[in-house]
C-alpha cells in the first residue's frame, strides 16, 4: 500500500501520523511510504531519519495526497486537506466528528474511507488507540492548572501541595475514566486533596480499591457538583462519551460558585467539552 502523511497543520499541533520507527516497520512489510518534508520537525524527527527509515520525502502535501492510498495523521482534517482528499482513499486519523458537523459534510462529499482513532475498540470494548491520549491529556491537565493557579498567572496563588501551616489544593475531577485516573494520579502525586465523581459505581469502585484513601469518590449530581464547587481550587473536567459530543455539566451559573482565583481545566474539548463555559468569569482559567 502507498501510505502518505503530511505536515499537521491545525494550530498548536507538534505531532506527526508516523514515527521514522513507524515507517521502517512498515516499510519492511512492504509498503511504500511518502512523507511531506519537515513533516516530523515539532516531533523531533528530521527528513534524514525518515529517509533512513525507508520513506520517500516530497514537497507538499499535494504530492502527498496524491500519492497515497492511505493518508495517517494526527489531528482531523481542515477543509484544505478534506478537498485533496478523493473516492475510495481511506484517511486514518482522529476525527471527533460530533461536535464537527462541517467536516463530516466535507468528508462525505470527498467520498473517502475515514476511520477514526477514537472509535477503534479493541476485543474487551476499550479504545486503544484514544488511551495514551487521554493518557497524556489527564497528566498535562494537573500541570496546566498547577501554572495557572499562581498568582502571576491570575490565579489564587494556592500550592497544590500546600505548605507547613497550610492547607493542601483541593482538585475535583468529573470523570472517572483513562484521563481523570492519570489526573488524580498527578494530583496526588503533587499532595493535592482530590475528589473524583463518576456516574458509574463500578468505576468509582475499581478506582476506590486501587487509589485507596489517598482520594475520595462520589456519584456525580447537579447538587453534588455544586456543593464541591464552593472549596474547588483546580476542578478537571475529563468526561468522555465515544463518538458522541460530551455532556456539559458545569453551567455559567455553576461556575459563580467557585472562589476567586480557581482554575478550571477542560481536557475533553475534542469531544465538544464538558462546560458550558471555561471562561464566564475572570476568576476562571481553561
Amino acid at each position: 500500500m502507498r501510505i502518505g502523511v503530511p505536515k499537521e497543520i491545525k494550530n498548536h499541533e507538534y505531532r506527526v501520523g508516523l514515527t521514522p520507527n513507524g515507517v521502517a516497520l512498515l516499510t519492511r512489510n512492504g509498503h511504500q511510504i511518502f512523507i511531506e518534508q519537515h513533516a516530523g520537525v515539532g516531533a523531533g524527527f528530521s527528513n534524514q531519519q525518515y529517509l533512513q527509515a525507508g520513506a520517500e520525502v516530497i514537497g507538499t502535501a499535494d504530492e502527498v495526497f496524491a500519492n497515497a492510498d492511505m493518508v495517517i495523521k494526527i489531528k482531523e482534517p481542515q477543509s484544505s486537506e478534506c478537498k485533496m482528499l478523493r473516492s475510495g482513499q481511506i484517511l486514518f486519523t482522529y476525527l471527533h466528528l460530533a461536535p464537527d458537523p462541517e467536516q463530516a459534510k466535507l468528508l462525505l462529499e470527498a467520498d473517502c474511507i475515514a476511520i477514526a482513532y477514537e472509535t477503534v475498540t479493541d476485543a474487551h470494548g476499550g479504545l486503544p488507540l484514544l488511551k495514551p491520549m487521554s493518557e497524556v491529556a489527564g497528566r498535562m491537565s494537573i500541570q496546566v492548572g498547577a501554572h495557572y493557579l499562581e498568582k502571576s498567572q491570575g490565579g489564587s496563588g494556592i500550592l497544590l501541595a500546600g505548605v507547613p501551616g497550610v492547607p493542601a489544593a483541593n482538585v475535583l475531577i468529573l470523570g472517572g475514566g483513562i484521563a481523570g485516573a492519570n489526573a488524580a494520579r498527578m494530583a496526588i502525586g503533587l499532595g493535592a486533596r482530590v475528589t473524583i465523581m463518576d456516574i458509574s459505581l463500578s468505576r468509582l469502585t475499581e478506582i476506590d480499591n486501587y487509589f485507596g484513601h489517598t482520594i475520595s469518590t462520589e456519584y456525580s449530581s447537579h447538587e453534588q457538583i455544586c456543593e464541591q464547587l464552593l472549596t474547588t481550587d483546580l476542578l478537571i473536567g475529563s468526561v468522555l462519551i465515544p463518538g458522541a459530543n460530551t455532556p456539559k455539566l458545569i453551567s455559567k451559573d455553576m461556575l459563580k460558585l467557585m472562589r476567586t482565583g480557581s482554575v478550571v481545566v477542560d481536557v475533553a474539548i475534542d469531544q465538544g467539552g464538558c462546560l458550558e463555559s471555561s471562561r464566564s468569569k475572570q476568576k476562571c482559567k481553561s
